[in-house]
């Protein structure tokens, strides 16, 4: 052990002696380096497009952002796992991408990763040097099966400690059982019903909006989900800040729907392909089952429906490209602002998954996003969100309520609203391991380029980002910064960072790896801009165009 780690070391040193002349050459000219070491990396002017001006080191345990624009949710933003900090010299031994980073991610968590069974489980032990309370099991073990009612046997059984997602009918078997624990989680989620403008006859405006008089909302609540959801009349739940119960949806009326197909003067039937992955979510317990519902309804209307059931990192990959004409996908609150779902989604720096953006939803949302005082954001945020709905770039269909259920003796158990459970402080008074089943396997857990709830939640106990949310709750709390502050105008956010701090493989955590691991995500000229598929989708929602994107 003693010499793997000297070794480890060893290769740290020489990573971070190389490291700043590595990315100084490579032509970008938007990096520089102080005489004691401290990195600065900057934008040369705003009108490149995104939001971030300069991300600067100032001493070893002070990072400054400057934005172009403000942005209030920037600390919300801070707190997520996509922007978690990894050792500059270990982003730069992985060269930003490859099976080294993506599939053995290092960290300052709580966990650290132990080994990756593909298609088995994912191990996880306790580091013993991490800076807070310790996690109060050794092993965390982390497993995925589709089927809901296979999660359930293994928790009655007894091999797993807690599950994810119960199936619609497993919450009543769940509470009447005495060994069990059912902890709901409320609706901060959408599932929608995707569509690629770029696709015909879709780039009728015309046309979505059949596709919206089309889809029958409740009728998919009240025979697929579970009790306390609802039928989605926009695409922000109503407990998000931004959501706006003037702008009401589009009213289920399929007779509206042929007549706006025959104003579009489009040819039926109309032959389209609807693809899904077969992965349980909150947002959509019933993949399978819904997909063919909503086949059965579109056919109503003349528009004739081939299911094309996708691998999940396949599809989501996909779907970031714009590479599918009708799709099935969610989203689950990464913290209570209008800014994480809408900007996400319809934003500047959204994805491809509906095609060409609109300005007259990305001009409301980059308004919108940049001002603090809530009286003065909601007027925009109801024209954001009329716009969404007379555009139809998707069709917002359900607010799913789901949960998680455990062991009953599992102490510290408990569900998030965002997804984001926090097994450290959980323990298993019968063991020294917590075994949980999830419905999925990520695709890689280097979460910077991830957007799958699956990967999140295994990377948020392996990785930490600047700020953390409060355990079972959205509130933004310290983490690797103990404090931060903003200017008046909240263009200029200081974070003090926490002293002592050591990742996984014994390098220390300093200024530098908090400014290289945005920007290796900001620029796409560095050289570490890899990742595993490369699309850094949250960056880019969160904070605009990229740098030096051609």
């Amino acid at each position: 052990m003693k010499a793997k780690f000297l070794l480890t070391l060893l290769v740290a040193v020489l990573a971070l002696s190389l490291a700043v002349p590595a990315l100084a050459q490579d032509g970008m000219g938007n990096m520089t380096t102080s005489d004691d070491g401290l990195i600065t990396y900057a934008a040369p002017e705003c009108g490149y497009g995104g939001n971030i001006l300069e991300i600067e080191a100032v001493d070893p345990l002070t990072v400054v952002f400057t934005l172009c624009a403000p942005d209030p949710a920037f600390p919300s933003k801070a707190a997520f796992s996509a922007l978690s900090i990894f050792p500059s010299e270990f982003l730069e031994a992985t060269g930003g991408g490859g099976e080294a980073l993506f599939r053995n991610p290092v960290g300052t968590g709580p966990y650290q990763l132990t080994e990756w069974n593909l298609g088995s489980e994912i191990v996880l032990n306790r580091f013993d040097d991490y800076w807070g309370e310790p996690a109060r099991e050794e092993t965390l073990i982390i497993r995925w099966n589709s089927e809901a009612a296979a999660r359930l046997v293994e928790l009655q059984a007894g091999t797993a400690d807690g599950i994810d997602n119960p199936g619609v009918d497993d919450f009543a078997v769940i509470e009447a059982d005495p060994n069990l624990a059912l902890f709901p989680r409320e609706g901060l989620n959408v599932f929608y019903l995707g569509i690629n403008n770029t696709v015909e006859p879709f780039n009728d405006v015309l046309v979505r909006q059949a596709l919206a008089h089309a889809i029958d909302r409740q009728r998919i609540i009240d025979n697929f989900y579970p009790e306390g959801s609802s039928a989605a009349g926009q695409f922000l739940p109503p407990q998000i800040f931004g959501y706006t119960p003037e702008v009401e949806p589009f009213p289920y009326d399929p007779e509206r729907a042929r007549e706006l197909l025959a104003e579009a003067g489009v040819e039926l039937p109309i032959e389209t392909t609807l693809s899904y992955r077969d992965v349980v979510r909150t947002y959509l317990p019933t993949p399978g089952l819904v997909a063919q519902d909503i086949q059965i309804q579109l056919a109503e209307i003349g528009i004739n429906v081939t299911i094309d059931l996708q691998e999940s990192g396949t599809f989501l990959d996909n779907s970031d490209a714009g590479l599918l004409s009708l799709h099935l996908l969610g989203w689950g609150a990464d913290y209570p602002d209008a800014t994480n779902f809408l900007d996400f989604h319809f934003g500047v720096g959204a994805s491809d998954q509906f095609g060409d953006k609109f300005d007259e939803i990305t001009d409301a949302l980059t308004r919108g996003g940049q001002i603090a005082d809530p009286e003065a954001r909601l007027p925009i945020y109801e024209e954001a969100n009329t716009a969404i709905r007379d555009l139809v770039p998707m069709v917002p269909i359900a607010h799913g309520a789901s949960g998680v259920a455990y062991a009953a003796d599992i102490e510290g158990a408990h569900s998030s609203p965002l997804g984001n459970e926090q097994f450290f402080i959980m323990e298993d008074p019968d063991d020294d391991n917590i075994i949980w089943i999830q419905n999925g396997e990520p695709a890689g857990i280097y979460c910077a380029d991830e957007t799958d709830g699956e990967a999140l939640r295994v990377c948020e106990q392996i990785n930490e980002a600047l700020l953390a949310y409060e355990t079972a709750g959205t509130d933004v709390v310290p983490a690797l910064a103990t404090e931060f502050s903003a200017n008046d105008d909240a263009t200029v956010w200081t974070f003090n960072l926490r002293e002592g701090v050591t990742f996984h493989d014994g390098t220390g955590f300093d200024a530098n790896d908090v400014v290289m691991s945005y920007a290796v995500q900001w620029d796409v000229a560095n050289p570490l801009h890899v990742g595993r598929d490369g699309n850094f989708t949250y960056f880019s929602a969160y904070f605009g165009a990229f740098l030096n994107d051609e």
